[in-house]
């Protein structure tokens, strides 16, 4: 099943480094970078701050390979990964994302 898998940055270079190794060991075919202002409660009290969302298209049998990646490279102990599946794509994507993701390329 194809997914987006969505996940916060504390900065664009960190987000490219993270983005890169996940391209290189073929985890995700592709990705986006959105800066995003967000408000949250860590430590009991509410954050403002900005971030860098990366929206990643994959495959969710990849999840946990992401995940430990990921915990290698991130900044944050406590990082969100989060995982939706795409309910649909167009015929032309879909070939790509399953050649892209293949591990026989």
């Amino acid at each position: 099943m194809f997914t987006y898998l969505l996940l916060t940055c504390s900065n664009r270079k960190e987000a490219e480094k993270i983005a890169h190794v996940l391209l290189e060991h073929k985890l995700i075919a592709c990705t986006k970078y959105i800066p995003v202002d967000c408000s949250y409660w860590w430590h009991g009290k509410i954050v403002d701050d900005q971030e860098i969302l990366l929206v990643m298209e994959s495959v969710a049998s990849k999840f946990e390979q992401v995940q430990t990646e990921v915990k290698k490279l991130h900044s944050y102990d406590t990082f969100v990964l989060q995982a939706l599946p795409i309910a649909q794509v167009s015929k032309g994507a879909a070939q790509w994302l399953t050649d892209t993701l293949s591990d026989k390329v």
